[in-house]
């Protein structure tokens, strides 16, 4: 079993750099993209099919059809995907969009384009590390990819509990 991250983004060019941007995680965690919502909810049944856990989204907020705040407000409105960690990666989102996000779609994080590679490994390294400690997942096969304090906090309690 897996930790998935999906990149939910509409340019071919931005999503390619996100996904470069995370590729050093991908020994351990499932990279997955998608290009629009239609396209995201197939990635996230066939992530869930293959017994992988969608542990973060980056979603980018304008795309074609639904937007990506709307998709998150799904997901969080979902008892089966709201442990989900939520990033929104844009350029573009009004305060209103950002207050929905927020309020709506309790997004975990905003990362403004163009982005810091530094910034977005840190916080999906955070991130990654409070859905693994939020589900109770063994921290060990994911190590590589958590923060790695918190990650040895985390196996510290785990092999404390034995």
């Amino acid at each position: 079993m897996k930790l998935a991250i999906l990149v939910l983004e509409d340019e071919p060019d931005v999503r390619a750099a996100l996904e470069r941007d995370i590729e050093p995680l991908a020994r351990t965690v499932r990279i997955e993209p998608a290009q629009d919502v239609a396209d995201a909810r197939e990635v996230v049944a066939q992530i869930e099919a293959e017994g992988d856990v969608l542990a973060l989204v980056l979603a980018d907020h304008r795309l074609p059809g639904t937007t990506g705040v709307d998709f998150l407000c799904e997901l969080a409105a979902d008892p089966d995907t709201a442990y989900i960690a939520t990033v929104l990666v844009t350029g573009q989102a009004d305060q209103a969009d950002t207050i929905k996000a927020v309020n709506l779609a309790g997004l975990d994080y905003y990362i403004a384009k163009p982005w810091s590679v530094a910034e977005l490994d840190t916080v999906v390294r955070k991130l990654l590390t409070d859905v693994v400690e939020a589900t109770g997942l063994d921290p060990m096969p994911h190590l590589a990819a958590l923060d790695p304090v918190r990650a040895m906090d985390l196996v510290r309690r785990r092999l404390g509990d034995r």
